[in-house]
């Protein structure tokens, strides 16, 4: 035996499985059509259940604190508006304003208006501008539509501008705007996907193919998370992260399949032996491939956020899904249309610059690991700075309500718009003579700026910490703590977004290391069952590692520094929206292994037909390199589908994701493997695949195999690594063709 494990295209539950797609085509078929109609019907119901909550921390603190608000009603919901125009003395301008605030105050459900003009009202340093805050009875779309309209009535009577959001409004634009951002990109990426595919293949049957997958994957993606949401909160960007994976994978892994099954075609005479091997072939890599992207995805599980949660379980089932429809659906449509797609064509020199760039990297393999270390490490430079912030009106269109609300604030009432106010919830009644002096020495901490009494009642009393830096600044954060620290003589709960922002990041530390650990060690464990190598996965994690790393470190470049942001429309952005780094690590490094399945799947068939360690590489590199090229242009479109949407924090994510594959599918599929695996030499398949008479029959072969620098091959050998591979051809298929034992 060449290998302590069972080969895995003879893996009994991949040759049952995809068995039954090529056995029972007209059922597949049809259970899969129902699946996607279903998901497109019924699933569509998810969009109407999406929560706007992102980055909360069940337990905490700052958890406990807005729940004692929620608890106590001090925290209703609030439409904020700013009208601006002519000076606010003007009397059309006043008398439309205090029109609207006397009909507002009588529209059932409005609890309070402020007063726009009294002494207590903010004023706008230039004059030009009043404030109106509106606080509802409860959260509902109707009342905070009727109250917006009647607030932008003012507008049309006196001739000036208004800006109105907050409370159910501002919610429902974040969700409408993940709705219109989802739909932009299916239109956006289907029609690019398929010329592209077009290209691939030269033919729309095949081409087809993968974009049905993805299809039936986004239906899946609906249906899983219509179920989720019952059971758990579906964020905005949840829908959004796993549509993007349910086509870009869906398009990944139908190209893989659809691809061997026109290579088997090209090399077998019967029509069922070259299905069965094509099917079991890439099906083996196939689930490979799913089980590493699904497991790391479902290490958000160990996160309390219920988003990341969240995010995990939805893209660990999107993924299942589209693994489970490629190797069933496409084996069944390949049984139904197959004979009409045509093999694919011996082209001489198919492959050539990926084995030269191999053979040049064997060469010195040492330096040009040095080299793209060393680069891929400058890259990812800027991370070590990354500034985590929550989703705020910046995350949206400069067109939408929310954010045109925010930046009227920040222009005529700078004190208002500034960074959100640290929420202090104190057990306290407001004639309590402590709570002067608490208040003092809040407003001694370092990096607050005022302190004022807010609400009170059920008990509670709130004071409202202004800080001097924004929300996401490291004083700010040190504030929070130190306002923690501080010894109150009665119970106090600090909450708001800064203190929110303190207590994701304690997690991130916390939990960070176990969700790092179970990527790790599912990583290894399932690559060395895929290759039987104990070096190879260490050499995938540290790969890995090095793409996530310097794509991670261009997104902090772009979107927190500020430079090219404006290509994304994505400018003045404080930070990193702080689910996106957890949320970009788990699905590149998934990703990634992804790929290294897809390469080393051929690299190791070579190495079991015979091949010595280094041409193994080469060859597996000539043979896969289009493959995974085309496989990444594919994921790296669907991804870039999602960045022309408005929604920033998914801007960041695929940006993240679209560099990540283009990092690993380039660099260091292409120069870091083959530089690598020269180095170990044989060791690299250590304990698990050995060498023997095999390798020494190979080593005749070497030059016909790859002659010169540049060389594709012989059919030969080319046969002699098909055959070599499978199991023994059916008798059905008496094509004399070069075989050797593995």
């Amino acid at each position: 035996m060449n290998s302590t494990l069972p080969p895995l295209e003879e893996i009994a539950m991949i040759r049952f499985i995809t068995g039954a797609g090529r056995r029972h085509p007209i059922a597949v078929l049809v259970v899969w059509l129902l699946i996607t109609v279903a998901g497109f019907t019924l699933g569509n119901a998810v969009f109407a259940r999406m929560t706007t909550t992102v980055g909360t921390v069940p337990g905490s603190e700052a958890q406990r604190g807005a729940e004692a608000l929620g608890d106590a009603k001090l925290a209703p919901p609030v439409i904020t508006a700013v009208v601006s125009g002519p000076p606010a003395s003007t009397p059309a301008f006043r008398t439309a304003v205090e029109a609207a605030v006397t009909d507002l105050r009588v529209i059932p459900g409005v609890v309070a208006v402020s007063e726009p003009f009294g002494p207590t009202a903010p004023a706008a340093p230039d004059g030009r501008a009043v404030v109106l805050d509106v606080e509802l009875e409860h959260q509902g779309d109707l009342l905070a539509n009727r109250v917006a309209d009647r607030i932008r009535d003012i507008g049309d009577t006196a001739g000036v501008t208004v800006a109105v959001s907050g409370g159910p409004l501002t919610d429902a634009e974040f969700n409408e705007q993940a709705t219109s951002d989802t739909r932009r990109a299916e239109i956006i990426s289907a029609p690019l996907l398929l010329i592209l595919l077009l290209i691939v293949f030269g033919s729309l049957l095949a081409a087809g193919m993968p974009l049905l997958i993805a299809m039936v994957g986004v239906g899946g993606t609906f249906t899983a998370l219509l179920g989720l949401s019952f059971v758990t909160d579906v964020s905005i960007y949840a829908i959004q992260v796993t549509t993007m994976l349910a086509i870009g994978l869906g398009v990944d892994y139908a190209l893989l399949m659809v691809s061997r099954f026109r290579e088997e075609r090209a090399t077998v005479e019967d029509f069922d032996e070259a299905l069965r091997r094509a099917t079991e072939r890439a099906g083996r890599t196939i689930v490979f491939s799913g089980l590493t992207v699904a497991v790391s995805l479902a290490s958000l599980l160990v996160f309390e956020d219920p988003f990341l949660r969240s995010i995990g379980l939805a893209g660990a089932a999107v993924v299942v899904i589209d693994m489970l429809a490629a190797i069933t659906l496409l084996p069944a449509l390949l049984r139904l249309f197959g004979r009409r797609i045509k093999p694919v064509r011996r082209v001489q020199g198919r492959g050539r610059a990926f084995a030269l760039v191999a053979r040049g990297v064997q060469r010195a393999p040492v330096l040009v690991t040095l080299a793209v270390v060393a680069g891929l490490l400058v890259l990812a430079l800027p991370a070590a700075g990354t500034r985590l912030d929550t989703s705020n009106p910046k995350s949206l269109p400069a067109g939408s309500q929310t954010r045109q609300l925010a930046d009227a604030l920040a222009e005529h009432f700078p004190d208002l718009g500034g960074p959100s106010a640290v929420t202090v919830v104190v057990t306290a009644a407001p004639d309590d003579p402590r709570l002067a002096t608490f208040a003092n020495e809040i407003g001694a901490v370092p990096g607050v700026a005022a302190v004022h009494s807010g609400r009170t009642g059920g008990g509670l009393t709130v004071l409202q910490a202004t800080p001097e830096h924004p929300t996401s600044s490291p004083e700010t954060g040190r504030a929070v703590e130190r306002i923690r620290a501080l010894d109150a003589p009665f119970p106090v709960l600090v909450t708001g977004d800064a203190a929110r922002l303190v207590d994701y990041k304690d997690q991130l530390r916390a939990r960070g290391p176990y969700a790092a650990g179970v990527v790790v060690l599912a990583t290894f464990l399932l690559l060395f069952l895929f290759t039987g190598s104990l070096l190879i996965p260490v050499k995938a994690v540290l790969t890995n590692l090095l793409s996530l790393g310097a794509a991670f470190g261009v997104v902090v470049w772009v979107f927190q520094q500020g430079h090219l942001a404006g290509l994304f429309n994505a400018s003045d952005l404080d930070g990193i929206d702080l689910t996106v780094p957890v949320v970009v690590a788990a699905i590149a490094f998934g990703l990634s292994t992804d790929y290294e399945v897809f390469v080393m799947s051929r690299i190791r068939e070579r190495w079991l037909a015979g091949a010595p360690s280094d041409l193994a590489v080469r060859d597996g590199l000539r043979r896969s390199g289009g493959i995974v090229t085309a496989a990444a242009l594919l994921l790296m479109v669907a991804f870039a589908g999602f960045m022309t949407g408005g929604f920033a924090p998914i801007k960041e994510v695929g940006l993240g994701l679209v560099l990540a594959v283009a990092i690993d599918a380039t660099i260091v599929r292409m120069l870091l493997v083959p530089a690598f695996m020269t180095i170990l030499g044989r060791a690299a398949w250590w304990p698990g695949l050995r060498g023997g008479a095999r390798r020494r029959a190979a080593l005749a072969a070497d030059q016909e195999a790859d002659p010169a620098p540049g060389g594709t091959g012989s059919p030969a050998i080319l046969a002699t690594s098909v055959s070599a591979t499978s199991p023994a051809t059916s008798s059905t298929n008496r094509r004399s063709t070069p075989t050797s034992t593995p």
